[in-house]
């Protein structure tokens, strides 16, 4: 119990951190991995070429944190994201994210859910980064096995 509390309390200093160093947030409940899920994959019907498919999982990879969040939640994960993506797409409203909290309102304006800006850049980058490494090593181990 007491290192998940120093465990706790550590995670909450480094949030107040990343919000000293940079204050700008984003939506929090998934609302803006699902916005920009939506903006990806609008951007990949804009692209002719093969890239387009790259574009499009990008978009779907996105979209496994308002699942897990679905999911962690109790609810049903696919249903729950089909919804509040159409909700975003049909409003127009960036704000609506996962009800975690079961009070019937998807709004995380409302709900005052956040998460800064700092840490989903950070996540976003790293995730793409590693994506990046295990494509390279599939590259190496592929070009290797051709030679062979």
């Amino acid at each position: 119990i007491v290192d998940e509390a120093k465990r706790a309390l550590h995670d909450a200093i480094c949030a107040v951190r990343n919000l000293v160093v940079d204050n700008r947030v984003v939506y929090g409940g998934g609302a803006a991995d699902i916005s920009c899920s939506v903006a990806v994959a609008k951007a990949a019907d804009e692209i002719a070429t093969i890239e387009q498919y790259a574009m499009r999982a990008f978009a779907s990879a996105l979209d496994a944190i308002p699942l897990a969040l679905a999911e962690n939640s109790g609810l049903s994960p696919i249903e729950t994201l089909a919804d509040v993506k159409s909700r975003q797409i049909n409003e127009g409203d960036s704000h609506i994210g996962i009800d975690c909290s079961g009070k019937g309102n998807n709004d995380m304006k409302e709900q005052f859910v956040y998460d800064p800006l700092i840490s989903k850049r950070q996540q976003y980058l790293l995730a793409t980064q590693l994506v990046r490494a295990v494509l390279k090593i599939d590259d190496v181990i592929v070009a290797g096995q051709a030679e062979d």
